[in-house]
């Protein structure tokens, strides 16, 4: 996943990400993986809290936009606010797909799909590696 130097308010060499990310977080985050589905610890998670990015912490998602979709990955109709993500188109695979990503540091999240028809207030399922993420929840 070649990037753009200065392009995230985050960046790290190579050698870095690897010596702090475990080679399965380094394959989706940095390598634009997919983890397998119905096996990430969040997919079916329904604590109440905020998702944040496994590289660098910042805040991504809250599990009030977190819906069940049962397609295997944990799915969410909106991020925490537009900024905190980016959006990468993606021929890959032989498809067009939107890439989502981190927009701190530039680690491959998922990926963003519309009209679907799930009953939500955006009709997009951002379908998201649980790998990728991080819960805090909620106090109290």
């Amino acid at each position: 996943m070649a990037q753009e130097t200065g392009k995230y308010r985050i960046e790290k060499s190579d050698a870095e990400w690897r010596a702090e990310l475990s080679p399965a977080e380094y394959h989706v985050l940095r390598e634009a993986g997919t983890e397998r589905p119905h096996t990430g610890e969040y997919t079916d998670t329904t604590t109440v809290g905020v998702y944040s990015c496994r590289a660098c912490g910042a805040e991504l998602f809250t599990s009030g936009t977190k819906f069940e979709s049962h397609c295997g990955w944990p799915s969410f109709y909106s991020p925490l606010a537009e900024d905190r993500v980016e959006y990468i188109e993606d021929s890959t695979l032989g498809m067009r797909r939107v890439e989502v990503r981190c927009a701190h540091c530039g680690s491959h999240l998922g990926h963003v799909f519309e009209g679907e028809g799930y009953p939500t207030p955006t009709d997009q399922r951002y379908c998201i590696n649980s790998i990728s993420l991080r819960l805090r929840p909620a106090e109290g």
